[in-house]
């Protein structure tokens, strides 16, 4: 990639000695339990089992609206519109936030699809070089197709990460399979599996809280996530799907940072988007958003999915500016 420095990654690496390093990082039980649950959703998608009917797993739909995007000539202007991204800033009252906290800011990341978006990920590396934030989170969808080879992908986090400045959290998504992990946090991404991490300023502390995926795998443990967070302390919630929005509202989450939606990726004039690819409320599909208490955010994402194209739905990098609020 243009304006990035070549990083070395180890590749091929042995699939024993993976599983026993996923063991050793999550448990054997989690571990034994996600590869399976993935080699089974892997299998079906390739016997024709029902997760072949999941848009991104339907390889002949793709086929299907790459090729009328191009009779239509649309297709081009679609791929072009990929690369503008936009910086889009939220800023977000938070009762009890810590006066230490007032005006931290976090570099929101989404759906990268690195190995199939290279126009965009030169765009972000120019962005990331414009802008101040003090921590980074990535909510997930970091390779392109929902199965196959992981090189490719943790090659282009890699030297999407040189970029960023610490400390980095993420989640995984749909796209992205448990074995990517090691490769991750020996860059220096930190993963949150259905955990949690303290973030501490001036002898004050919030909490960022991770869970796995939610949408596809349905590995998402919001109570093991949360287990040591006190009900009245700040707490964020990274999921890469907005659909757990009622379960993270109800378990006293302050924020909610998803993506997954791409804010529909092709839509109608307006910005109405064809579909959300989710179980969801549409006026959570995009931007911000609030159930009950809890504030929520959906970014569009920096990537595109299944085809390479965006329309009336441009990507974005989010900084979400947190504030005490009254009351």
């Amino acid at each position: 990639m243009k304006g990035m420095a070549a990083v070395p990654l180890t590749t091929g690496r042995d699939y024993a000695a993976l599983e026993q390093q996923l063991e050793q990082r999550l448990g054997r039980l989690y571990a034994r339990q996600r590869l399976g649950i993935e080699d089974d959703f892997e299998t079906r998608i390739f016997r024709h089992g029902t997760n072949l009917f999941h848009i991104e797993n339907w390889f002949s739909l793709h086929s299907v609206i790459r090729t009328a995007l191009k009779l239509s000539g649309l297709y081009w202007r679609g791929q072009r519109n990929t690369a503008r991204i936009k910086v889009r800033h939220n800023h977000v009252g938070l009762r009890g936030l810590p006066s230490a906290f007032d005006g931290f800011t976090l570099l929101h990341l989404s759906d990268l699809h690195v190995d199939m978006n290279p126009a965009a990920m030169h765009r972000l590396v120019e962005l990331l070089h414009e802008i101040d934030y003090d921590i980074c989170v990535l909510t997930g969808d970091y390779r392109g197709k929902t199965h196959g080879p992981i090189e490719e992908t943790l090659d282009g986090m890699a030297q999407i990460r040189t970029h960023l400045k610490d400390e980095v959290y993420a989640v995984l998504g749909n796209h992205d399979t448990i074995r990517m992990v090691p490769g991750l946090e020996d860059m220096g991404i930190r993963l949150l599996l259905n955990e949690s991490a303290s973030i501490e300023r001036g002898g004050a502390g919030i909490h960022l809280v991770g869970i796995d995926d939610a949408h596809y795998f349905r590995v998402d443990n919001i109570e093991k996530a949360a287990s040591d967070i006190h009900h009245e302390d700040i707490s964020i919630l990274l999921s890469h799907t907005p659909e757990i929005f009622r379960q993270a509202a109800y378990a006293d989450f302050d924020l909610l940072l998803a993506g997954h939606t791409h804010g529909g990726q092709i839509c109608l004039p307006g910005g109405i988007p064809v579909t959300l690819d989710s179980i969801l409320p549409r006026h959570m599909g995009s931007g911000t958003w609030r159930y009950h208490r809890m504030a929520g955010y959906t970014s569009t994402g920096v990537g595109s999915s299944v085809v390479p194209v965006r329309f009336n739905c441009p990507p974005e990098i989010t900084l979400h500016h947190l504030h005490p609020a009254a009351g």
